[in-house]
C-alpha cells in the first residue's frame, strides 16, 4: 500500500490491486470541513462513499424528532440511564462546539450523503454502534474507573468551554467525538483500547471491505493515524477483517454480581453483630448512623438535582432499601418518580439538544432534569454508601 498524506486532513492510499482510498478528516463542527467534502467529491469522483457514522447516530441526525419517541421511563426501568446521560453528554458537547463554530456538528457528513444520493454514489456507514463502545468501556470498567467515568460525563455536561479560532484548527487535527473520546482515555487508560482503538480498527475495516475501486471516506481527523496504519495490516493479513471480538458487549462480570451482593451483606452483618454482641442500644446506634447516612447523601443529591420536594421524600425513604436491593438502583427510583411528578412536555423533547448544551437547560427541560435527578442521587448515594462503613467499623471498637 502507497500512502501519501497530501494535507493534514487528505490521505490517498493506492493499494496493489490498484484501489484506491481517500481518507478525508473533517473536525466535524468546522464549514471548512463541510466545504471540503464537497469539493473533494467533486474532484476526487469516487464510486462509493463511507461515512463515519453508525446507523442509529446517522437516524438521529437525519430525523430531528427521533427524540419525541424516546420512553424516558422505560430507558430508566431498564436501567439504560447511565447509557442515555453518556449520548446526551456527546450530544451537548458536539452541539455547543457547533453553536460557536457556526456549523452543525456532523453536518458534512450529511452533507457527503445528501451529495452521494442526488448523484447516485453508492455510500455505506462504517462506524460502530456508539452504543456498543459506550457498552464495552462501562463493562470492561472496575468500579473505580466507572465513578470516574461518570465524573467525566458530568463535567462534560456542565461545561462551559469555549472555542477559539486557533482551537477550531486544533480540532481539524482531532474531531469533536473523538476529542472527547481522549478525554475519557486519559482518565481511563484501561479502556483506552476500547474508545480509541478499536474504533479505528472498525472503521478501516469498514472503509476496505466496503465496494468500490476509488473510495472516499469521510472521516473524524483524529481517526486518519489510526485507521491508516489499521488498512496497512488488513492489506498484508496481519490483521482480519473479522470484527466480532469487538462488536459483542462482554457479559456482566462476576466481580460485579459478587460485590453488588457483597454490600448489603457486610451492612446487615454488621448490624446484626451490633445487636447481638454490643447490645440493643448500640445495635440501634449503629442501625441510627446507617440510615443518617444513606439517607443524607441521597438527600443532597435530591436537593442539589432540585427534585420535586414530594421526589426527595420519596427518594430519603427508599435510599435504604434500594442500597440492599442488587437489582434496584436509588437513581432508577428518583428518576422515575419525577418523571411521574412532572412528566415531559412535547417541547422538552423537541428542545432536548439545544438545552442540552447549557447548564440552565439540564434543570428546565423536564427529560434532562430527570436524567439529572437520576445521575445525582445515584452519584451521592453511590459515596453515603462508602462512607458508611468507616463509620460502622469505628463504632464496633
Amino acid at each position: 500500500m502507497i500512502a501519501e498524506k497530501l494535507s493534514d486532513t487528505f490521505h490517498r492510499l493506492t493499494f496493489k490491486d490498484g484501489r484506491q482510498i481517500i481518507l478525508v478528516g473533517t473536525a466535524h463542527v468546522s464549514k471548512e470541513s463541510v466545504d471540503e467534502v464537497t469539493s473533494y467529491i467533486d474532484s476526487e469522483g469516487p464510486d462509493h462513499i463511507c461515512l463515519e457514522l453508525d446507523d442509529g447516530r446517522f437516524k438521529n441526525k437525519e430525523e430531528e424528532s427521533s427524540w419525541s419517541n424516546m420512553d424516558i421511563k422505560k430507558v430508566l426501568k431498564e436501567n439504560k440511564g447511565f447509557l442515555l446521560v453518556a449520548n446526551m453528554a456527546l450530544a451537548s458537547f458536539q452541539k455547543r462546539m457547533g453553536n460557536q463554530s457556526g456549523s452543525a456538528p456532523g453536518e458534512e457528513i450529511l452533507g457527503a450523503a445528501r451529495i452521494a444520493k442526488e448523484r447516485e454514489i453508492p455510500y455505506s456507514l462504517c462506524d460502530r454502534d456508539i452504543q456498543i463502545t459506550f457498552k464495552r468501556a462501562w463493562r470492561l470498567s472496575n468500579l473505580w474507573n466507572k465513578a470516574k467515568l461518570i465524573a467525566t460525563i458530568i463535567s462534560a455536561v456542565f461545561s462551559n468551554e469555549k472555542i477559539s479560532a486557533e482551537d477550531l484548527e486544533e480540532l481539524k487535527k482531532s474531531d469533536v467525538m473523538q476529542n472527547m473520546m481522549d478525554e475519557m482515555a486519559k482518565e481511563l487508560p484501561s479502556v483506552k483500547a476500547v474508545l480509541i482503538d478499536e474504533r479505528d480498527r472498525y472503521l478501516a475495516t469498514s472503509i476496505f471491505t466496503a465496494p468500490g475501486e476509488k473510495k472516499l471516506a469521510v472521516i473524524g481527523a483524529g481517526h486518519q493515524g489510526g485507521i491508516v496504519k489499521a488498512l496497512e495490516k488488513l492489506e498484508s493479513g496481519e490483521l482480519s477483517t473479522n470484527l466480532e471480538d469487538i462488536i459483542d458487549v462482554p457479559p456482566p462480570g462476576n466481580g460485579g454480581k459478587i460485590l453488588s451482593w457483597a454490600f448489603p451483606i457486610l451492612i446487615i452483618g454488621i448490624l446484626l453483630y451490633g445487636f447481638l454482641n454490643l447490645g440493643q442500644q448500640e445495635g440501634f446506634k449503629l442501625f441510627g448512623y446507617w440510615l443518617a447516612t444513606n439517607m443524607s447523601f441521597t438527600a443532597l443529591g435530591a436537593i442539589l438535582s432540585l427534585a420535586h420536594p414530594l421526589n426527595i421524600l420519596v427518594s430519603i425513604l427508599s435510599a435504604p432499601l434500594t442500597s440492599l436491593h442488587p437489582g434496584i438502583g436509588i437513581g432508577m427510583v428518583s428518576g422515575l418518580m419525577e418523571a411521574t411528578l412532572r412528566k415531559p412536555k412535547v417541547k422538552d423533547f423537541e428542545n432536548l439538544s439545544d438545552d442540552a448544551t447549557t447548564f440552565k437547560g439540564w434543570y428546565k427541560n423536564r427529560v434532562l432534569h430527570i436524567l439529572l435527578i437520576f445521575l445525582l442521587t445515584s452519584f451521592f448515594a453511590s459515596i453515603g454508601n462508602v462512607v458508611v462503613f468507616p463509620i460502622l467499623l469505628s463504632r464496633l471498637g
